[in-house]
């Protein structure tokens, strides 16, 4: 008797003994033709394996659809990568090699450095290892036999690597191919040849484990798809990101700045770029002012026991500015001895009287709320501010305007009651939909981000966290599209809901966020008066649909490649005349577009207007409008379309009717 139980928890079981196939044709004849192979107790094998009769054998069957397969293949393609390095290095130590949402890297340390100059060989004897098939084999250690193994192998960070990040585990496994052991959880592919094709694409420096203070390793990234033909769309998607990177083309198109006398991570935001951002706001001010919320400032820096009360210090130290002393308390501290050690193990731990860099809005707004009586006629309360925070970020993960030290957040704070909750949970995502829609986005997907149970991060009532995470799941189910659930995604005080937005050319950015927190109102002793006139405890809701302003302009700036719709453009029109007989009617011309309100610039150089054009088009300007004698005579303009190319010539007030329509309708081409 053999006795399978699938991943749904259901049992088959066959008088006889089968194999994976079998077992697959048993469920349906199409899952047999789509599988590719079977993981029992997550360790793969093939379609002709032949089950173990007796106890229930955990089975899974992979097929392309499977969610799992290409991370698989590049993890496996990882340890090949890693086997041929140390054929063609020696003296190799080996760090970790996980897959991305790209490819996949290994870190390495090489008594002699690698360069790009060795990936061909790398690659070459990558082919070799692939062609041998010689399969991944599993191998169980015990934690003593563990260390020894990885000892003998001179393997110094995998020795380090078990005796403090898998101190809890008594067994560890290992996966041995040929000559090559490494530390591995698994799984792999159960034959090399499952590996299509594969490219090794740069070199970068990491540190071992994410820590400065530990060895400076060198990172190879790769990427690996099933087929040529995927890895070559896959290329030519990269190369269509770096000619969208928007570090070259805000530079490029005078958006913003980055200077290392003011900081990095902190971006000036030159004319063109703050205009788009003004833009931005003043698009998502107007949806906010439709549905009822108020706008707030607050202040850049707050007392730390404000941060403590909410929870963010300490949940957040590492990823905060240190905390700014009182002046007052400083002399203080220095009459009654305190030395700098002294006064910085006090910073360490938070156990000063000092002020901190705003890390989040959330505990200001709550203070807006706790500062007047409310009663449940008030709610629900809309709370909303672009409010800049602060971050400490490394140095080698800030990058252009996604990964920065000081961003603005549209940022909401709503105060409901538990009736209201549901809907003003579905107006926070139709004006993220809208957001979204007005920018061309829409092919995105949701994530619902849960607590992790077996986690000590979260705080408050297990029974509120119930409520919340339900919240979540029925405000996603409106949205009428498969959403996915991740439990450890969820902030320390409550569960959200992500918005992953999938670009232009296939890239995904995680943008606008809701979450439902029932713990900062505990926390913070919020209350309102109820119906029955006693006191009651509002619910919160955070969100924000475009997340970060910089990250937002920045996945823009890509996702457009720089060529903004007319309503977001700096300059929507340039006026070019022929010859310098026209200047006065280009003027004139000039003059009417921006009395209509246009955003329109006048070249009236002596140039050729064949150089005036190609300026235009290196600036993205949405619309060259080109004047000459003719136009001049019967009140035309010549329209040259970024998309579509020329249009002809129309009379001016059709020019202008045909931009004021595109802007109002906000049309993204």
């Amino acid at each position: 008797m053999t006795t399978v139980k699938l991943p749904d928890g259901s049992l088959k079981e066959f008088d006889s003994a089968v194999s994976v196939y079998d077992v697959a044709k048993s469920i349906g004849s199409r899952l047999a033709k789509d599988a590719l192979w079977g993981e029992i107790d997550d360790q793969p094998v093939e379609m002709d394996f032949e089950l173990p009769q007796g106890e229930p054998v955990n089975l899974k069957i992979i097929t392309k659809k499977s969610p799992e397969l290409l991370d698989t293949m590049r993890h496996s393609c990882a340890h090949v990568m890693a086997r041929a390095v140390m054929r063609i290095k020696k003296g190799v130590q080996l760090a970790f090699g996980p897959s991305t949402d790209g490819g996949f890297y290994y870190d390495f340390e090489c008594a002699d450095p690698l360069t790009e100059d060795d990936f061909p060989a790398i690659e070459k004897e990558m082919q070799k290892i692939i062609d041998l098939d010689e399969p991944f084999e599993r191998v169980v250690q015990e934690r003593e036999q563990a260390v020894k193994l990885c000892q003998d192998l001179k393997q110094e960070f995998k020795v380090e690597h078990i005796q403090t990040g898998l101190a809890e585990d008594d067994t560890l496994s290992f996966y041995q191919q040929g000559e090559f052991v490494d530390l591995c959880r698994g799984p792999h592919v159960p034959s090399p040849k499952r590996i299509g094709a594969f490219k090794l694409l740069s070199i970068a420096g990491a540190y071992w484990k994410g820590d400065q203070s530990n060895p400076q390793l060198q990172r190879v990234y790769a990427t690996a798809f099933f087929n040529q033909a995927e890895l070559d769309e896959h290329l030519a998607n990269q190369e269509e990101a770096k000619k969208r990177d928007h570090r070259v083309l805000g530079k490029r198109l005078n958006l913003f700045h980055v200077d290392e006398m003011v900081g990095q991570g902190l971006i000036l935001w030159k004319p063109k770029g703050a205009f788009i951002r003004q833009q931005l706001q003043d698009f998502i001010s107007e949806h906010l002012t439709r549905q009822g919320y108020s706008q707030v400032f607050t202040p850049h820096v707050g007392k730390l026991d404000l941060y403590k009360t909410s929870g963010h210090f300490p949940y957040y130290q590492e990823s905060q500015y240190p905390a700014l002393v009182d002046r007052d308390y400083l002399k203080k501290l220095s009459n009654e001895g305190c030395s700098c050690s002294d006064l910085s193990n006090l910073m360490e731990k938070g156990d000063i009287e000092g002020y901190l860099l705003k890390p989040m809005n959330c505990p200001h707004h709550i203070k807006i709320y706790s500062s007047e009586r409310r009663s449940y006629r008030d709610l629900p309360i809309r709370l909303a501010e672009f409010g800049t925070v602060y971050r400490w970020e490394q140095s080698g993960e800030i990058g252009g305007l996604t990964r920065v030290r000081g961003f603005t957040q549209d940022d909401a704070h709503l105060f409901v009651t538990q009736e209201q909750l549901a809907g003003e949970l579905i107006g926070c995502i139709d004006l993220v939909k809208t957001v979204f829609g007005a920018m061309g986005m829409n092919d995105y997907s949701v994530r619902v981000g849960l607590r992790d149970p077996d986690s000590t991060k979260y705080v408050g009532d297990p029974a509120n966290w119930d409520l919340a995470e339900q919240a979540c799941r029925e405000a996603a189910e409106t949205l009428g599209r498969p959403f996915t659930e991740d439990a450890g995604e969820a902030a320390f005080y409550g569960p959200k809901i992500d918005f992953v937005v999938k670009d232009c050319i296939g890239r995904k950015w995680q943008l606008g966020t809701v979450q439902v927190d029932y713990n900062l109102p505990e926390r913070f002793g919020l209350e309102y008066m109820g119906a029955d006139n006693t006191p009651h405890r509002p619910i919160m809701i955070h969100r924000a649909p475009f997340g970060s302003m910089e990250r937002f302009i920045g996945v823009l700036i890509e996702h457009f490649a720089g060529n903004f719709p007319l309503w977001l453009a700096p300059e929507q029109a340039r006026l070019l005349t022929v010859s310098d007989k026209s200047e006065a009617y280009g003027k004139e011309v000039h003059g009417k577009m921006k009395a209509a309100g246009l955003r329109v610039e006048g070249d009236f150089r002596s140039e050729k207007l064949g150089s005036k054009i190609r300026d235009g088009q290196l600036d993205m300007v949405p619309y060259m409008l080109i004047v000459g004698p003719r136009d001049a005579e019967n009140g035309t303009v010549s329209i040259r379309d970024r998309v579509e190319g020329d249009l002809g010539a129309v009379p001016v007030e059709e020019a202008i009717a045909k931009f004021q329509q595109e802007v109002e309708q906000k049309t993204v081409r």
